[in-house]
């Protein structure tokens, strides 16, 4: 490990929380990565210096052994990252409780947790952050992710919770995004109706989620605040 203090992302085998990673490798940064599954992405960010470790986040325990291994690993933080997540929708025709205590558990006990049992490791770092990945749609909520919807919001409330607990030293933040990039099925139909939500009607791209980030770790004056990444959706 680097004398540099490393960046911890969560869920970073894909989309979001991959280019961050890599961006942050460009940059010169060590990175502790945690993944569900292993892909080729890991193994490349691996390739490249990165620290990884296989992590559950929808059980208690599954956290806490994360845990373990994560201070097994290093003995201080530059920042930690809580990209991970889990997007599922509520059954039309089933009542399903384990998928609402899933996506608490991935959305905001492991958080929770992880920031409480790695305070030590970011008080070891000249400079610290938490950064919050939560998401556009709790300012309006959701029919058909209501568990997920209901999940990020009380992550960014984590957000401002843990700003209060760990200043002066710990900047607590979150960047709440909304359309970022299209995945490989959607059709165009979906593709015109998604960008119609927002002032700005484009796909941005991951890199202005790295951009937000970069913002954050960069700026000595921000804490408790959330950057709505959205294109301007409020407008609409």
């Amino acid at each position: 490990m680097s004398a540099q203090p490393p960046i911890l992302i969560t869920g970073a085998g894909q989309r979001l929380g991959l280019h961050c990673a890599q961006r942050l490798l460009d940059d010169g940064q060590p990175i502790i990565v945690t993944y569900r599954q292993m892909r080729p992405s890991i193994e490349h960010l691996i390739q490249r210096g990165a620290c990884a470790i296989a992590a559950d986040f929808s059980t208690e325990q599954g956290i806490l052994r994360f845990i373990d291994q994560l201070k097994a690993n290093t003995p201080c933080l530059r920042a930690i990252v809580h990209n991970a997540s889990t997007w599922q929708a509520e059954s039309s025709d089933a009542v399903d409780p384990l998928l609402f205590q899933q996506q608490i558990n991935v959305h905001m006990l492991a958080p929770y947790l992880i920031n409480l049992h790695s305070e030590a490791l970011l008080r070891a770092s000249e400079k610290a952050d938490i950064i919050h990945l939560t998401d556009d749609v709790v300012r309006k909520g959701s029919a058909k992710h209501i568990a997920y919807c209901a999940s990020k919001a009380g992550l960014e409330s984590l957000t401002l919770s843990f700003a209060q607990r760990f200043a002066p030293h710990i900047k607590v933040n979150n960047i709440a995004p909304a359309l970022i990039q299209f995945n490989e099925h959607d059709d165009d139909a979906y593709k015109a109706k998604a960008l119609k939500k927002s002032a700005l009607q484009i796909e941005p791209g991951p890199e202005v989620v790295y951009q937000s980030l970069r913002f954050l770790l960069d700026n000595p004056y921000l804490t408790g605040a959330s950057l709505p990444l959205n294109g301007g959706r409020h407008l609409i």
